[in-house]
């Protein structure tokens, strides 16, 4: 029998539940995201970040550095494809679901970035 080991649930459920909301929510809202939408997200970002185990603190900030860098940059190239071409398929704007997308994973991934780099330089200055 596998015994599993239970100190990054929290965590797992947080970033699971998180990219779900975070996708939906930019699917179906299309760049209007209800704030309240955005908080909730926020708060599994923030709830994901407390809760990283501190041996997967470098892996984790090297995955979510790579995310945000790369979200951010999609949402740049997007943006102008977007203003020049006007992407639609069978009259859904594609372009804007994919750069909502991308914004509502900035919105989980940079406070969990942010928690998981103060919680290390915290302990990299403990003494």
């Amino acid at each position: 029998m596998v015994i599993k080991s239970h100190e990054n649930s929290v965590s797992a459920w947080a970033f699971l539940i998180g990219i779900v909301l975070a996708i939906i929510a930019g699917i179906f809202t299309r760049g209007s995201t209800d704030p309240i939408i955005l908080i909730a997200i926020v708060a599994m970002g923030l709830i994901m970040g407390y809760f990283v185990a501190e041996k997967e603190v470098q892996t984790f900030l090297f995955a979510s550095v790579a995310a945000v860098l790369a979200s951010f940059a999609g949402i740049q190239g997007l943006a102008t494809n977007v203003a020049l071409t006007g992407i639609t398929v069978s009259g859904i704007a594609i372009g804007k679901i994919m750069i909502s997308v991308l914004g509502t994973l900035l919105f989980l991934f940079v406070p969990a970035t942010i928690i998981v780099a103060i919680k290390t330089v915290f302990s990299i200055a403990k003494v």
